[in-house]
């Protein structure tokens, strides 16, 4: 199974403000859950929708960035608490990458660790992205992770993340449950040559 994520393109959806906490992505009472399934439908939930369940003025309700996975978002996202539901629910909305000015450092971590790139550029090249995703929906944006960088239409711009993680996202090393499941095979050799562990058996009270 190939799990890098060295390029990721698609068309972006503009999401505006500076310091957008994790209780705005998904507020905590919908953190009521065993799983993460489902939570894609109330990210942003109290941004989306008024108390009446009536719909506001919100990029995720906009029919234009409909089918947009590349999030662009300004400074310190996803600040506030170190909930993971934040990254599960934007992912579980679609969102693949997120692209920013900057990020609450824990926020970029679980990004990191579930495969979605959270990568940062300037103040100037955010805004010139985000006008352009605005006045054209539909242009293609892409991230190259080798090459740090972003490119949408014609145009393109630098783009930086954490070393570790680049490297890990590149690798496809990010996701360790998938790792662990893959090696089972040298799992159990190694088991089988440590001595507590062979015939190992909890004995009955």
């Amino acid at each position: 199974m190939d799990l890098s994520r060295a390029q990721i393109s698609g068309t972006g959806i503009p999401v505006r403000g500076n310091d957008i906490d994790t209780d705005r992505i998904i507020p905590a009472r919908f953190m009521k859950c065993v799983t993460f399934e489902g939570l894609g439908e109330y990210a942003f939930h109290d941004e989306r929708f008024a108390e009446d369940g009536s719909a506001k003025d919100h990029s995720f309700n906009d029919e234009r960035y409909r089918n947009g996975n590349i999030l662009i978002v300004n400074k310190n996202f996803g600040c506030g608490s170190s909930r993971e539901h934040a990254p599960q629910s934007l992912n579980r909305f679609g969102i693949t990458a997120v692209i920013g000015e900057s990020f609450a450092e824990i926020f970029a971590g679980n990004c990191a660790v579930m495969g979605i790139p959270a990568v940062r550029a300037t103040e100037n090249d955010v805004q010139q992205l985000m006008s352009g995703v605005e006045k054209d929906p539909s242009v293609d944006v892409a991230i190259d992770l080798e090459e740090q960088a972003v490119r949408f239409g014609t145009e393109q711009f630098a783009v930086t993340l954490p070393d570790s993680a680049r490297k890990a996202l590149i690798s496809g090393t990010w996701d360790t449950t998938a790792m662990l499941l893959a090696n089972d095979a040298a799992i159990a050799a190694t088991a089988a040559r440590i001595p507590y562990m062979v015939d190992f058996a909890v004995s009955k009270s």
